[in-house]
């Protein structure tokens, strides 16, 4: 009896549109981080590595043990390190402008798509009014 209960509550999150909403999200943000990962890596690191005497960034390492043989060499890439690090401060940086730039417009109600999406506040007092208005009717 309780799964299906389960069963139901999961079609019911996964039939509402939040997932799909997730999926589309998680397919542009992976796409977003390919095209930040290029330009950090591309565009942002090479005149920096200009800048501090012609070093390709990509390349720094601390090699800990050469490779032997078919044996691949053990190294410590901070380079590598660097442009992660790079791309997810402009990742963050990115959602972080986003997500203020939505708050700002629906604080300020301009934004005619947010402005029709209410509030669960407003979505519950709406329910309540619907529900005094049917009893008062009854009457």
């Amino acid at each position: 009896m309780k799964s299906k209960s389960i069963l139901n509550e999961f079609k019911n999150f996964a039939m509402h549109g939040n997932v799909i909403d997730m999926a589309v999200g998680i397919i542009i943000g992976a796409a977003f981080g390919k095209v930040v990962s290029s330009l950090v890596s591309d565009l942002v690191m090479p005149p920096i590595g200009m800048l501090l005497g012609g070093v390709d960034f990509r390349n720094l390492q601390i090699l800990l043990k050469e490779s032997i043989g078919d044996t691949p060499a053990v190294a410590i890439r901070y380079g590598a390190f660097f442009n992660t690090l790079i791309d997810f401060l402009i990742i963050a940086f990115s959602i972080f402008i986003v997500i203020k730039t939505i708050n700002m417009l629906r604080q300020k109600g301009n934004s005619p798509v947010l402005s029709k999406i209410p509030t669960k506040e407003v979505q519950l007092l709406t329910e309540i009014r619907d529900l005094l208005k049917k009893e008062i009717d009854k009457k």
